[in-house]
């Protein structure tokens, strides 16, 4: 439970289904004490006690702080030192929620984790199966992707078949005080903040040169960890037509810039693949990839070598960003994925 709608109508659910339930509240690590975790502030921690309190249900909270913070939030950090764009859910969900929060929950008797996540299990053939929620909209079957079976075998996700407003109904309906809790989509942990000011905080700057593909020199930039592939404001930069980030290059500290022709590419190199079977789809399945949670998934093809895998699309994508998961699906069954390397 995080104190929001969606975990809040989750638990719900499941008592009136009449399993027996109890609710689990990681507490995360924060900037501080006035930028707290928007996962588990205070208040939030306040919210989910009245709401397992209105469907008594015992109540627990999972201090994870340092664990958060070494596995999650440094690995951010240093994956921006590295020239990259992490993105932490991902880890988060394979070695916090799944990881610490499931091995928890066990020791006090659970046999499932249950969570607010929009997507959809299935079992067929003593498999689970990973699909899209049935509302496209909040669907985060891709921050899910690094789920195996050994995982999803005690995963029970109660929202996949529901929508945003339908959750929130059913809340209102009982009495719940986070029915209208707003939504966010900063990461957690900087408490409402900006990520360059969480960034500067904590690593030294170290300015470089702005180039172009012909290795012009343009202008200066701030560091290499303001900026991300595909960015296009706050470069710095005027001429007769609108420059885009399309590389950074970490051995020589350099922003690489050009206009929108020259950002997109259409083939990757991803690491680190799990596949939510086990095993990787035959070379005959029609895959689609997503390269960010939020943009459409396009055509794609598989290339399996000695040492490495790389990822051919169709048509040029524009963000496709180092440290970014790519995550396959086969029409709406997400098969799992990767980070993208190079």
């Amino acid at each position: 439970m995080s104190g929001g709608v969606d975990s809040s109508v989750a638990a719900a659910l499941l008592v009136d289904s009449g399993e027996k339930v109890f609710g689990l509240m990681l507490r995360l690590w924060s900037a501080g004490p006035e930028r707290p975790n928007r996962c588990c502030s205070p208040r939030d921690v306040s919210n989910a006690r009245k709401v397992a309190g209105r469907l008594r249900i015992p109540f627990y909270v999972l201090d994870a702080k340092d664990e958060f913070k070494n596995r999650v939030v440094d690995s951010f950090i240093s994956g921006y030192a590295d020239g990259l764009t992490p993105n932490p859910c991902l880890r988060c969900n394979r070695e916090i929620r799944w990881g610490l929060l499931l091995e928890h929950a066990t020791k006090l008797g659970a046999t499932h984790l249950a969570t607010g996540h929009y997507a959809l299990l299935r079992r067929t053939n003593g498999h689970y199966r990973l699909y899209r929620a049935l509302d496209r909209r909040k669907d985060q079957s891709y921050v899910l992707s690094v789920l195996g079976q050994k995982q999803l075998t005690r995963t029970l996700l109660p929202l996949g078949e529901l929508d945003k407003e339908k959750v929130r109904e059913i809340a209102r309906d009982l009495g719940f005080v986070t029915a209208d809790r707003p939504e966010s989509q900063d990461l957690c942990f900087l408490g409402g903040g900006d990520y360059r000011t969480f960034l500067a905080e904590r690593m030294e700057a170290t300015p470089g040169a702005i180039l172009d593909k012909q290795g012009n020199s343009l202008a200066t930039h701030s560091g290499l960890e303001n900026f991300t592939i595909g960015q296009r404001k706050g470069i710095g930069i005027s001429g007769p037509e609108p420059l885009y980030v399309i590389d950074k290059d970490v051995k020589r500290n350099a922003l690489i810039v050009g206009p929108r022709a020259e950002l997109g590419r259409t083939h990757f190199t991803v690491r680190e693949l799990n596949w939510v079977s086990g095993s990787p789809p035959s070379g005959e399945t029609p895959l689609t990839v997503q390269v960010r949670y939020r943009t459409p998934a396009v055509s794609a093809q598989l290339e399996t070598f000695q040492d490495r895998t790389e990822v051919v699309v169709e048509k040029p994508l524009t963000h496709i960003a180092p440290g970014q998961a790519a995550v396959f699906y086969d029409k709406d069954e997400c098969l799992g994925g990767g980070l993208i390397s190079r």
